[in-house]
């Protein structure tokens, strides 16, 4: 079936009031006959019958037959002349029917059909008549070491090789790592694979096939599971939304995923339900649909409208079938119109099957190749030698609330030139998360999040529920620097996440994040090598180390006589040994030195006898004095004497100086205990344990390490019964106090300065093991990454984290533990318990000198009482009273003597006498009105 489409039909005459250079035309009109008129002025024109093969009732057809009816009215030498044959879409035998029929009616040239495969066979039919053959449809690059037919046919769609390049090259600049691709038809895996050889090595990917009209939730859910987040979809444009719509249904459509969609009508379909969710919608497209020129081709087709044609009310709506058809049509007719004076063109009809062909036809095609024009695909030059269309403009559009917006465009000689700023992407951002409410997962642990104790008959709801260094962190981030709002949720469990070698999976924080059932994880999440090869994190907002956490020495009890440890009970023993022997040695040896034997009156020369003065008193008095450090008012003039002094006195020098020294450590340091100073002593120990967190990242640290003593100390803990690792922070706390230091506790120095603020018996040792930091964490490729970073860094340059932290960290100075400031000599001070022996012994001594004393006093009254032939107890008043009297410094040889009646009759004056001496003493006036 054919139909002739010619340019004179009545509707022309509205188009042509607005060409300024058909005025005499159109005064021709008005005076005369118009349709007639204007039939003959055609007929001055040289027919050119061009030839189209088309599905039946498609926007196609109007387009290319509009674009013949412009070209029909701008030329004053040809008139074109639609020849169109209808083929359904994928029957190529009836395409290659169609084909022989517009051939043996004569064309200069056939476009259509519009699939790749009723193409194909079209295309051997003009090359056989050497007929030109315009398509515009994809086709696969030619395989390689093929020999390309000749004469080539024309393609206006864009060449597979380079179209896939602009796709890998903006993947590339994305930084996408890893996706999967996602088709439906056999032509879909060839585009991918053309992707894949622009792809670079290290990328992962993962190629699955969707099945067209089915159910495929049951593999966006597999898809899900691996966390998979970039996708690219290949697929005809009407069935992008099925596949996106199935995708939302399995959560699989979250704003974590990013989708580029190939078809390059992608752009045509109505996402207005799916603007408003969170993924990046990314898609293409080769022509601007706001410029004036496609503008004016949609008011042309509009004119063509007929009941069984849908023409495209918005030019958003012109699919790149619509848009290459018509500039097809003008391929062909520009063609025609810059030929030389020399070129006549003059269709000639030529029977299928037959070997005659159009003799310019192939000069014809040379010159279609070397005609670039500018059509509403922009700009379009054809390969001379594969007839591919490889200059060509592709623009990268990002779905909004507002619908498509351009971000970007590529061409094979400026690559990509990006038109979105910062600042742009951010406000992007910003609309995409103002109706999100984030989930925050976190976990219970103190300081950064406890559960409130609401007061009697209140409920807490929501976030409210929490508290905690974590909750403030998140809330300065999300709620005060971005304006987003957030929900907390605990994980199950309450575990950081740990992986599972058996079922390759993670738990705890890390597993919630990978299953996407949280935004963002916070609390003291180290980030570890492990960890971010699953999650993304985001700059540390807390540095820290490894470090152990151990009880204080038990002091010991104070002792009384501590002042005797610096020397041993032997040596103690062995002292007083030897200052008896030297005393006793010295006395003999002075008997024996005549140079110690002196003579007892000075003034007489020729004294009959000798006195020495070194019996057994003085030379206990002289060594004792030395071993004091105090000397001595007598000394040996011996030579052997001197020499044995001058021994004892080396001897006491070294023990007086030794004891002083061990005394001040003895004392001082009488409740520190360096047993265990570092990791390194605890590591050559077997009498304290020592363990950390189960799973956590300090418990990786010693199970990955390659260090020799850290390797061996993860020998130990593993292999200790019962085991030394535990289930949570608090739990390894509690153990180090109730161990009664038997236990030591690894865990990090920011979560150690916690405790130590808190129990005062716990102390820190050695110094940090390795250096690391907490960050908040996130699934890869999140959107809201840069955002959350840089809130991140704003709070930290402010002084915002220090404050947090000492909010949560640091108690009233009521509550908190007081560290004791040592002295600049390092040394504490000693208290009376520790030098009370010294004044007990001064006291036992003072009391054993007055005894001595007492003694000594009742003595000497025994001996006046017989010398001076007295009572003892006049002798004792006489001697007590003279002692009494203090100011008396001259003691009479001889008492006098009393009466005995007197002395016996009024012992009252005895006591009087006595008590008047007292007051003679303080200077009490008591007796002066008793003269």
């Amino acid at each position: 079936m054919s139909i002739e489409i010619h340019s004179s039909y009545s509707g022309f005459t509205s188009t042509m009031f607005d060409r300024g250079k058909y005025v005499i035309v159109i005064i021709i009109l008005i005076f005369n006959n118009g349709e007639a008129v204007f039939r003959n002025f055609e007929t001055f024109k040289t027919v050119i019958n061009v030839g189209a093969v088309f599905p039946p009732n498609t926007v196609t057809e109007v387009a290319f037959g509009s674009a013949l009816a412009r070209a029909s009215m701008e030329s004053e030498r040809y008139h074109y002349v639609l020849k169109a044959v209808y083929a359904p879409h994928g029957d190529s035998f009836a395409a290659s029917k169609a084909a022989c029929e517009l051939i043996s009616q004569g064309v200069i040239a056939i476009f259509g059909p519009t699939d790749p495969i009723s193409a194909s066979a079209v295309e051997a039919r003009c090359r056989s008549a050497g007929i030109p053959h315009i398509q515009a449809n994809w086709r696969p690059p030619p395989v390689r070491g093929l020999e390309r037919p000749s004469p080539p046919g024309i393609n206006l769609y864009p060449e597979a090789v380079a179209l896939s390049k602009a796709i890998a090259i903006f993947i590339k600049d994305s930084d996408w790592t890893t996706y999967t691709l996602l088709y439906d038809d056999d032509q879909g895996l060839i585009r991918l694979q053309e992707i894949l050889k622009h792809a670079d090595s290290e990328v992962k990917w993962l190629v699955r096939k969707l099945a067209p009209g089915e159910d495929n939730r049951t593999l966006l859910k597999t898809l899900k599971a691996t966390g998979e987040t970039r996708v690219i979809l290949d697929c005809p444009a009407h069935r992008v939304l099925d596949y996106l719509r199935q995708a939302r249904e399995v959560n699989f459509f979250e704003d974590y995923m990013s989708y580029i969609l190939t078809s390059l009508d992608a752009h045509t379909l109505d996402l207005e339900e799916l603007r408003y969710g969170l993924s990046n919608v990314t898609c293409l497209r080769i022509f601007d649909y706001s410029d004036a020129r496609t503008k004016s081709y949609l008011a042309d087709w509009k004119v063509r409208v007929t009941p069984d044609i849908k023409i495209p009310v918005q030019p958003q709506q012109i699919t790149v079938e619509t848009a290459l058809a018509s500039d097809a049509a003008r391929l062909i007719t520009d063609a025609v119109e810059s030929a030389p004076e020399e070129f006549k063109i003059e269709a000639k009809p030529i029977e299928c099957g037959s070997e005659d062909k159009w003799e310019i036809g192939e000069d014809f095609l040379n010159h279609i190749l070397t005609n670039p024009i500018v059509g509403i695909t922009n700009t379009i030059t054809v390969d001379n030698t594969t007839g591919d269309r490889t200059k060509f403009n592709v623009e990268i559009l990002e779905l909004s609330n507002s619908g498509f917006a351009s971000i970007a465009q590529w061409n094979s000689d400026t690559n990509f030139v990006y038109f979105r700023t910062d600042s742009e992407s951010k406000e992007r951002l910003a609309e995409k998360w103002q109706n999100k409410t984030f989930k925050v997962v976190s976990r219970i642990g103190a300081p950064y999040l406890v559960e409130r104790t609401p007061p009697p008959g209140e409920t807490y709801t929501g976030n409210d529920r929490y508290e905690g260094y974590s909750k403030d962190l998140i809330h300065e981030i999300l709620k005060e620097s971005l304006k987003l709002n957030y929900e907390i949720e605990i994980v199950p469990g309450n575990g950081y996440g740990s992986y599972n070698k058996d079922t390759k999976s993670w738990d705890g924080l890390i597993g919630q994040l990978l299953e996407r059932k949280a935004d963002l994880a916070i609390c003291d999440l180290t980030i570890t090598y492990e960890r971010r090869s699953y999650v993304d994190f985001t700059t540390p907002f807390m540095t820290l180390g490894i470090s152990i956490l151990y009880s204080k020495p038990i002091p010991p009890d104070p002792e009384l006589f501590s002042f005797l440890k610096p020397f041993s009970v032997d040596v103690w023993i062995y002292m007083g040994a030897a200052y008896l022997l030297v005393s006793l040695l010295l006395h003999i040896l002075a008997r024996l030195a005549p140079n110690d034997w002196e003579n007892p009156h000075p003034c007489d020369k020729s004294p009959e006898e000798l006195e020495n003065i070194w019996h057994i008193k003085n030379s206990c008095w002289l060594t004792m004095g030395s071993i004091m450090t105090q000397g001595s008012d007598i000394l040996p003039k011996g030579y052997s004497t001197r020499w044995v002094c001058g021994m004892w006195w080396f001897f006491a020098l070294i023990m007086c100086s030794s004891y002083t020294a061990n005394l001040a450590a003895f004392l001082t340091n009488a409740a520190m205990d360096d047993s265990i100073k570092n990791v390194e002593d605890l590591a050559s120990q077997t009498k304290v344990k020592y363990g950390t967190l189960f799973g956590g990242s300090t418990y990786s640290f010693f199970k990955r390490s390659n260090v020799t003593t850290y390797r061996k100390m993860w020998g130990t803990m593993e292999s200790a019964r019962p085991s030394v690792f535990v289930k949570n922070n608090d739990e390894g706390v509690e153990r180090v106090l109730k161990s009664r230091r038997g236990y030591a506790y690894f865990m990090e120095s920011t979560a150690i300065e916690y405790q130590l603020e808190r129990h005062c018996e716990l102390m820190q040792i050695g110094d940090p093991l390795d250096s690391k930091g907490y960050g908040i964490a996130m699934p890869f490729f999140s959107s809201y990454r840069g955002a959350v970073d840089n809130a991140v860094l704003k709070l930290a340059e402010s002084g915002k984290l220090v404050e947090i932290k000492n909010r949560w960290w640091k108690l009233p100075p009521e509550e908190a533990c007081v560290t004791e400031k040592k002295a600049d000599t390092g040394m504490s001070p000693l208290g009376v318990d520790n030098v009370g022996g010294v004044f007990v012994v001064l006291g036992i001594g003072c009391g054993i000198a007055a005894a001595m004393g007492i003694f000594e006093f009742l003595y000497h009254v025994r001996e006046v009482a017989i010398e001076q032939k007295m009572t003892q107890s006049e002798a004792f008043w006489a001697e007590l009273k003279f002692a009494l009297s203090f100011w008396e410094t001259e003691k009479p040889v001889k008492h006098s003597r009393p009466s005995s009646s007197a002395s016996e009759s009024n012992p009252v004056s005895r006591a009087s006498s006595v008590l008047r001496s007292a007051a003679d003493l303080f200077h009490v006036d008591l007796f002066k009105n008793h003269s």
